[in-house]
């Protein structure tokens, strides 16, 4: 290679500062010759080091112009910084020798790989030394392999032996969306630099970016960090650190939990819309008012039907708009909406869960209209059967459950709805001397070899389409919740004395299966029958379910509350019979019976037999979180950051956690009590004098610690 020249910088350190194009990265041989005029960046003072070009107006340029002056970091002879150029691990070395001058930790060590000459030898030594660095197992240092941000962190955690004793527990997928990706070398280290303060992430705060070469910005600012928090320097405000969390006094605060549910029936306009063809504004005003009604009572979910017949009560490029929606099958609302997403949005303003309903296979209602593309029925008639009035797809064809499949997962990827909700509708219910006619279908089976008999390979087909749900919407959004409300009945004489529809022969359910592989997060056995009805007796029914639950699967029965009505029933049901279904429903909470699915919403919504009184008054007169999946518990957000000013109780979350409410607390005597429940949005609310605990509750229902304040 030829001889090169260029100039450069020693600095007080010994460093060598200099610029070269075209060289490979390696070890070069220089001879040095002082030059009578001054470099480019021959000092240090802040008139010099602040005005790097390349950093005005940069993220990182208060940490740099800081480092500068300090004369800790340098920038080029051309006068740049080059912030978004590269460290390496040699480089590094030598910053950390230029910061910190602490005690030495361990002897010193021959690294293979380092030349005798080496420019970067002392500073390598010295930061061995110190405890902030370590070589690989070979006894090398690698002393040209870029550094990674984790790797920076980890350094700066053990140099400076920083103590974990009082630093709040946090979890790193709280605070960064890409904590999978931290190196397990690196999550104790870098769980402390968080808790602490130290990190600074650009451009996306939650994203950590462990594994990425770390540039010279992202050093300076890092290692600004580290020196603040010994306290040589001051701290510095910016956009993009990971604020730690509060060393505020928490505890743990929890209530009894209960699912408040109800279903909205859009078949035949049984609650929503009440009619056809109404406008958008009307359609919109109709689901507030019953969201309304359902706050005021303090209800906390919602199963909302938007498939009812191979249709969409929301925009689907892959079934139409449904005729109960606009009155004109494929017709969107005008003005356009989406009344799914519009509902999500609403729900979740009101601390209401909203689970999609759909029908799996049912196809038409009536024999009224044809189905319209792109309507599966219009599609695929030959896999499409009139059965009654209705028409059915028929379960066992893989192109049917292919179709509810890719339909229901649609959803579940595009809304953020809370649960995926199927109703006893597999096959449709029995009409006598009609078998269903899925004959060709079944011996297809047969000839391909298959085995069961047209009853069982029947429940198989439901069993399928039930499993493959169950994984596909685990694995598309764990979050979520997957629940089914079978007939409450599963076999006559189960329990002795039951007697009704055979379900498991009938309908081809079999949700004791369902129930056994953990298929479900949630049953909801429909127990439409009195208490005192002694063959499809309420409590009987419910013990039997609660009973053959081997996965303690969260079980929310369901109550027909449409028999109150004085209009459909010639002897309408009293609210006290709900009351004490509701009560026994209760009695059986250590058995994983958490509460209650009313179909439906219209008795609420006219206050039949005035029963909104029961429930304000007397069911739901308190609030109450949904319960919590055991899958979700381990994710817990972190407690909000909470203030008093005057009789003003304000708080601001912590973390990255998606918060869906807010839970308030109060101690009465020696027991914390539940007070209220805020959507996400309000962050401030009057308090008396007391003592108070607020939780940040995620969006699947976990509440964080309490943060705990006293206004006297």
């Amino acid at each position: 290679m030829a001889k090169i020249e260029t100039t450069g910088t020693v600095d007080a350190r010994g460093m060598l500062t200099a610029q070269v194009e075209g060289v490979p990265a390696g070890e070069y041989a220089i001879a040095l010759t002082p030059l009578n005029t001054a470099p480019a960046i021959a000092t240090f003072n802040s008139a010099n080091t602040s005005q790097f070009p390349d950093i005005q107006g940069h993220w990182a340029q208060p940490f740099i112009t800081a480092l500068a002056s300090a004369k800790i970091i340098l920038g080029f002879p051309d006068g740049t910084f080059r912030p978004d150029q590269p460290v390496n691990r040699a480089q590094f070395a030598s910053l950390i020798t230029g910061s910190f001058n602490l005690p030495l930790q361990r002897d010193a060590i021959k690294f293979g790989d380092l030349s005798l000459g080496f420019w970067a030898n002392n500073a390598i030594q010295k930061a061995y030394q110190m405890g902030f660095l370590t070589g690989y197992p070979n006894k090398t240092f690698r002393p040209h392999v870029e550094i990674s941000k984790a790797q920076i962190l980890t350094a700066l955690v053990n140099g400076l032996q920083i103590s974990t004793a009082n630093l709040p527990k946090i979890a790193l997928g709280d605070y960064y969306q890409d904590a999978t990706e931290i190196p397990n070398y690196a999550i104790a280290p870098i769980t402390t630099a968080t808790a602490t303060g130290m990190v600074v992430n650009y451009p996306d705060r939650q994203q950590l970016q462990p594994n990425k070469a770390a540039t010279r910005a992202e050093v300076a600012a890092l290692l600004y960090q580290a020196i603040a928090q010994t306290g040589k320097m001051p701290k510095i405000a910016s956009d993009y650190l990971i604020n730690p969390p509060s060393t505020q006094t928490t505890a743990t605060l929890s209530h009894q939990r209960e699912f408040r549910g109800a279903w909205i029936t859009s078949v035949w306009n049984v609650n929503f819309p009440s009619k056809q063809g109404l406008s958008a504004q009307e359609q919109q005003q109709e689901l507030r008012a019953i969201l309304d009604r359902l706050q005021s009572l303090n209800f906390n979910a919602v199963i909302f039907q938007v498939r009812p017949e191979g249709d969409a009560l929301y925009s689907s490029a892959r079934e139409p708009w449904s005729v109960w929606l606009t009155g004109i099958q494929g017709r969107p609302p005008e003005p356009f909406y989406d009344p799914l997403e519009f509902l999500v949005t609403e729900g979740h303003q009101r601390n209401i869960e909203v689970h999609a309903w759909f029908n799996p296979f049912r196809a038409k209602t009536s024999k009224s209209e044809a189905n319209k593309p792109p309507h599966f029925d219009a599609l695929h008639p030959e896999a499409v059967y009139g059965y009654g009035d209705d028409r059915w797809m028929d379960p066992g064809l893989e192109i049917v459950q292919n179709q509810t499949y890719e339909v229901i997962l649609d959803v579940v990827r595009r809304y953020n709805i809370d649960g995926v909700h199927i109703d006893d509708y597999f096959y449709p219910y029995p009409i006598t001397g009609q078998d269903f006619p899925d004959r060709v279908t079944y011996e297809s089976y047969q000839q391909s070899g298959g085995t069961l008999d047209v009853g069982a390979w029947r429940r198989e087909n439901v069993n399928r389409i039930v499993k493959r749900l169950s994984e596909g919407i685990r694995a598309t959004k764990p979050q979520l919740k997957f629940g089914i409300a079978p007939f409450g009945i599963y076999q006559p004489g189960k329990p002795p004395g039951i007697a009704g529809l055979d379900q498991f022969n009938a309908l081809y359910m079999d949700p004791i299966k369902w129930l056994s592989e953990g298929w479900v997060d949630y049953l909801s056995p429909q127990l439409y029958w009195k208490i005192e009805q002694t063959k499809q007796s309420y409590p009987v029914l419910l013990q039997w379910w609660a009973e053959n639950n081997p996965q303690n699967v969260h079980l929310y029965i369901g109550n027909n509350l449409s028999r109150i009505s004085t209009v459909t029933s010639s002897s309408p049901w009293s609210v006290e019979e709900f009351e004490n279904q509701v009560k026994i429903t209760r009695e059986s909470k250590n058995k994983n019976v958490l509460g209650n699915i009313f179909y439906h919403v219209k008795p609420l919504m006219e206050n039949m037999q005035n029963v909104n009184e029961a429930f304000k008054n007397r069911l739901y007169d308190r609030p109450a979180l949904v319960p919590s999946l055991s899958r979700h518990l381990a994710k817990k957000p972190s407690s909000p950051k909470v203030s008093i000013n005057g009789n003003t109780l304000s708080w601001q979350p912590q973390g990255n956690a998606e918060i869906r409410a807010w839970s308030l607390y109060r101690l009465q005597g020696e027991i914390w009590e539940l007070a209220a429940i805020f959507p996400a949005s309000i962050r401030a609310t009057g308090i008396a004098a007391g003592k108070y605990g607020l939780c940040a509750v995620s969006s699947t229902a976990v509440e964080s610690e309490g943060a705990i304040v006293t206004l006297t």
